[in-house]
């Protein structure tokens, strides 16, 4: 029975490119035209076709974690990325459609983000080991979306050159007071510190990030520029000049995007820039995905521009400039998902055969969200004054932009 159901799915679904699924049962069958991108799957267990059939999204990434789903390392990305893209032609039953859309509207419940709640999610994601992310990411541990000024960077230069793209829009001048939230192992912070005569305080709910920035401020002699404070930002006190927070606003779950906000306005001087760098959607907004939630980012979600746009407007801050930056999150985590694999052997070291199915999943499963879909990275420029930021881009680029690839160098 549940063979005839995913079948009959798998017909509607594959409109582009061509998928061969070999079935527990020895037999194979070929679904779609054959004009794009091939990829092949094979199930292994009776009880994945149930699970494949009543909940697609979440038992695609357990059947692969668990083994019932098979799908050589090197081909899960052509996989996902042909999945994706059929997803968006529109081809999935209307039922999916539908508990898509509840999940849309009960995103307020699931994503009731307190402050101990986010302490726990961030807990579950961010504190398992500070190896495992050195064994992927750069040097300076930047866990968000790299700038490619040139298509050529090295992961190394790309994320200098995001951090230099982000100073620039920040306009620092050495003595200012700069809050980054949710700093995690320190990078940007110590970055601003060190390149730009700035006082910096970073807030994290992450231990292991704590301790680690902490520990990279000591070594780097800045701990007189730098502090490092296990702050909810909804708990920071303070005025700043300048703040800048990457790579958090995923993590504050759609209730809080008011309050989220308001708390800028609120922190940020009257004369004050902030940058928010941010994964959105330039779609209406869309349910975060259940796999995802599960077990990589519980509590998170991806905002649309129009929600945060709504946000900003209930606030008295200026969306002095929004950049939605295309064509650099897949980039990143191709190079994360390399690394990644690059480094197996001291990554099963550490952790069982699941969770290195689970992380690859991951790895790969954003890459083709990224590639296929409409979803990009907002730079959400804020000010209280319309005067703050220049009213042209032309200090970004030109001059400025031989500048920012020669820090990236």
């Amino acid at each position: 029975m549940w063979k005839t159901v995913l079948d009959k799915m798998l017909q509607r679904l594959i409109v582009v490119g061509r998928l061969r699924v070999n079935w527990p049962d020895g037999t194979a069958t070929l679904y779609g035209p054959g004009n794009g991108p091939d990829a092949e799957v094979t199930l292994t267990d009776d009880t994945i076709l149930k699970d494949l059939s009543q909940k697609p999204v979440l038992a695609l990434g357990e059947g692969y974690m668990d083994g019932r789903l098979e799908c050589p390392p090197d081909a899960l990305y052509d996989l996902l990325a042909l999945l994706v893209r059929n997803q968006q032609a529109g081809t999935m039953p209307k039922w999916f459609n539908a508990v898509q859309a509840v999940r849309g509207w009960t995103r307020g419940i699931e994503q009731r983000n307190n402050p101990a709640r986010s302490q726990k999610n961030v807990h579950h994601h961010y504190d398992i080991s500070d190896e495992l992310y050195r064994l992927f990411l750069d040097r300076d541990m930047q866990y968000s979306c790299a700038y490619f000024a040139r298509p050529d960077m090295t992961l190394e230069d790309a994320q200098a050159a995001k951090k230099a793209h982000i100073a620039q829009k920040l306009l620092l001048r050495p003595g200012m007071r700069v809050l980054d939230i949710g700093c995690g192992w320190g990078g940007m912070a110590l970055t601003l510190a060190r390149d730009y005569g700035v006082q910096v305080l970073g807030v994290t709910l992450s231990e292991n990030q704590l301790a680690t920035a902490r520990q990279r401020a000591e070594e780097a002699g800045l701990s007189d520029r730098v502090e490092f404070r296990l702050q909810d930002y909804r708990e920071v006190e303070e005025t700043f000049d300048r703040i800048v927070s990457v790579g958090m606003l995923e993590h504050v779950g759609y209730p809080q995007l008011d309050v989220y906000f308001s708390k800028v306005g609120e922190m940020l001087a009257d004369d004050g820039i902030a940058l928010i760098h941010s994964i959105g959607h330039v779609t209406p907004p869309i349910a975060t995905s259940n796999w995802i939630d599960t077990y990589i980012f519980p509590g998170g979600y991806i905002p649309s521009l129009s929600e945060v746009s709504r946000s900003i407007e209930k606030t008295n801050l200026w969306a002095a400039d929004i950049e939605v930056l295309r064509g650099h999150y897949g980039p990143t985590l191709h190079h994360w998902r390399s690394r990644f694999e690059a480094a197996l052997p001291k990554v099963r070291e550490m952790y069982d055969e699941t969770f290195v199915r689970m992380w690859r999943f991951y790895l790969a499963v954003c890459e083709a969200a990224f590639e296929e879909t409409r979803q990009g990275v907002f730079h959400l420029q804020l000010s209280h004054r319309q005067y703050s930021v220049p009213v042209t881009r032309d200090y970004l680029y030109g001059d400025s932009q031989s500048e920012l690839l020669q820090a990236a160098q």
